[in-house]
């Protein structure tokens, strides 16, 4: 049975499970013999280790890779693009710097998700492993920013100032570099640490990059939950508001029911040409779409700056 921190059922039963990159490259290092099937040949391999269903890698055999993600990547692009310029016309708006950082960093995520799950790099070299591993410092310190936030929302420290910024950066910086760190030692090998299980390589065990890359956004979006609904409902008496911050936490889960549970059956109904990982990437998107509103939605009224522009959709 799986125990915490195995990565063999994710990256055998999910397509497109970006952490997977990482493995594939410490099993074709230590014995490439146990790469089979899909996997057998890194020319062609797609995302995972020995997957059940995968998109081969772009160009073989006139594949195009996950292109369904790619788009949806670009297009979150230009939607966060559009999301930060608004942010930043609101110039007096509590936390507008902290939100924007969030966004910021949000957009950093898509390009790297781009390249480590549309199947466009060959599977097991270098520069999928590095970008896969800078792909994850910056989901870690995504979630980072996201609960400060939330921190900023209670005024315990003052919005845009160093008191705010200095621990944000500092915070987001180590998490940056622990996550990094750990996925490139994983695979790449720096150490034994964080190698393979002698007994049983293939249960691709890592805890410390199960707990950075799954249990600390899960337990980052549980606590910016919480406080953000007391500060809304408590503080600010705004229970409209809180309806906004359930929604974008329901279609934070929401997406990541799709990579898990839908990405399988859309890869084998469509014969392994897309997965579930664009309706993620779309629900994620709209996720922090939502977040926008609801912070717009608790600062409108008390913070704005009348002289400041806004589009005419804004009112």
């Amino acid at each position: 049975m799986p125990s915490f921190g195995d990565f063999q059922p994710l990256c055998t039963h999910i397509p497109s499970y970006t952490w997977c990159n990482l493995f594939y490259r410490q099993i074709q290092q230590l014995d490439p013999s146990l790469l089979t099937g899909l996997s057998s040949s890194s020319d062609s391999a797609p995302v995972g280790v020995n997957p059940t269903c995968g998109i081969e890698r772009v160009g073989n055999d006139g594949n195009i890779g996950n292109i369904a993600d790619v788009v949806a990547c670009a297009l979150s692009m230009t939607v966060v693009v559009q999301l930060c310029w608004v942010t930043n016309r609101r110039v007096a708006a509590v936390g507008r710097t902290e939100f924007l950082s969030l966004l910021a960093i949000y957009f950093l995520t898509l390009p790297f998700q781009l390249l480590t799950t549309g199947s466009l790099l060959q599977q097991g070299t270098m520069p999928l492993v590095i970008l896969t591993s800078i792909h994850a410092g910056l989901v870690a310190a995504f979630f980072v920013i996201l609960l400060w936030n939330a921190v900023v929302a209670t005024q315990l420290v003052e919005d845009g100032t160093i008191s705010s910024l200095l621990p944000l950066t500092i915070l987001t910086l180590a998490f940056f570099a622990a996550t990094t760190y750990v996925s490139l030692d994983t695979g790449l090998g720096f150490t034994s640490a964080l190698g393979p299980d002698s007994s049983d390589p293939l249960r691709l065990r890592n805890v410390a990059l199960f707990v950075l890359t799954s249990v600390w956004p899960a337990a980052s979006v549980l606590f910016f939950l919480l406080i953000i609904s007391y500060i809304v409902l408590f503080v600010l008496s705004e229970p409209k508001a809180v309806w906004f911050y359930v929604l974008a936490s329901a279609l934070f889960v929401l997406s990541q029911l799709a990579w898990f549970l839908l990405g399988r059956v859309i890869c084998d109904r469509a014969n392994s040409k897309i997965d579930g990982s664009f309706i993620a990437t779309v629900l994620e998107t709209a996720a922090v779409s939502v977040l926008y509103l609801a912070w717009r939605g608790i600062t409108e009224e008390s913070w704005e700056d009348p002289g400041a522009y806004y589009p005419s959709w804004h009112n």
